[in-house]
């Protein structure tokens, strides 16, 4: 037994050795920088800092790399790293609606506030590889308007105004939020923790479960609202000067899905509402979050719950990848000892079985 254990660490040391080797690929080709991944792989750092719950370029630009690209193994490094990290409290909510625009588009009104704003985007692309990017192609200057100082405000808060579209609790924002961080999941769950659920979900599982309610399991027919990608402040409140210290920027998505009316015997109908926010330039996994919160609250808005998407505890048990992939990977693990047991028992099962009296001719058949 000690030799077969000494021989499993040596095995071991070589698979991380081999591992640092394969990660480097041919030595004369230039190591990536950080900066590079960071820069130019933009959007899967944007994706490992949301499903990491770690705003931090440079630290989800290094899991990038030691991961081998591998995003969930570079989530899970985040996330890793994360635990390791002291908590010196909650900062105040963010104000989206003040956040220095880079891309707004709205699909259910041309004309709104500040204008529509294309920005960086694959939407009008050909998806036609290009050859280009192969021989270091370095683009043109875009041509760059003045920044206008029109205020865009929320395009729910339009309809807000006029009494279209359901309006948020005014004592939601007093009350304490949850941390599935720091808490086990538990069911029923709230709003609050189910979108913090979805916000550290898996995009490609999130992805599903939105295109499913839009094909009718889950009766959601939504607009995309708003999608909105910029800049906003950080602040956190400081006990010491009795105010909140701005500490910083950071780049979120934020998208506003505006879905098919509800009414009641005492309520006029009105739109109601999909949300989600995410690091970074990340829309398809805002638009997906959106989409899986409005049919997360079927049972809240008095509908029937028929569809996976509409059931909380399928939803928020199965999006965390991270989970996910230990449990199934970890049946790469040593099973020696449990296919054994069951081993014997079947062969014990098939004895009893061809023994019987009435099975003569089975027996002679598996033979």
């Amino acid at each position: 037994m000690y030799v077969a254990v000494k021989g499993g660490e040596r095995a071991i040391e070589n698979a991380h050795r081999l591992l640092a080797r394969e990660r480097r690929g041919e030595a004369d080709v230039p190591e990536i920088a950080l900066a590079q991944i960071s820069g130019q792989l933009a959007l899967a750092v944007d994706r490992v800092m949301s499903e990491g719950s770690l705003y931090d370029r440079e630290l989800a630009a290094l899991a990038i790399k030691q991961a081998r690209g591998d995003m969930i193994e570079a989530i899970f490094l985040v996330r890793a790293f994360r635990a390791t990290l002291p908590r010196f409290g909650a900062t105040e909510p963010v104000d989206t609606g003040k956040m220095q625009v880079r891309r707004r588009i709205s699909a259910i009104f041309k004309d709104i506030p500040g204008g529509q704003i294309l920005g960086p985007t694959f939407d009008y692309t050909h998806r036609l590889l290009d050859p280009q990017l192969a021989e270091g192609f370095v683009p043109d200057e875009p041509a760059v308007a003045e920044a206008s100082s029109a205020p865009t405000p929320r395009v729910t808060d339009i309809l807000g105004r006029d009494g279209l579209i359901e309006s948020s609790s005014p004592a939601s924002a007093r009350q304490a939020v949850g941390d599935l961080t720091r808490e086990p999941l538990s069911f029923p769950a709230d709003r609050d923790l189910r979108l913090q659920n979805l916000a550290r979900g898996d995009e490609g599982f999130l992805l599903a479960l939105g295109y499913s309610s839009q094909r009718g399991y889950g009766r959601n027919h939504p607009f995309a609202g708003e999608i909105r990608f910029g800049e906003v402040e950080v602040e956190f409140p400081a006990e010491e000067v009795g105010f909140a210290v701005p500490l910083g920027t950071i780049e979120l998505t934020e998208c506003q899905m505006v879905n098919q009316f509800k009414g009641s015997a005492t309520e006029a109908p009105c739109f109601t509402r999909g949300y989600g926010l995410a690091f970074g330039q990340s829309e398809r996994k805002t638009m997906s979050m959106a989409l899986v919160d409005r049919a997360l609250r079927a049972r809240e808005l008095g509908e029937e719950v028929l569809a996976p998407v509409q059931d909380e505890e399928f939803v928020m048990s199965h999006s965390d990848n991270v989970q996910a992939t230990g449990f199934v990977e970890h049946l790469k693990l040593p099973h020696y000892v449990d296919f054994q047991s069951e081993l014997g028992l079947l062969r014990k099962l098939r004895d009893e079985f061809f023994q019987a009296e009435a099975r003569p001719e089975l027996k002679e058949a598996a033979e």
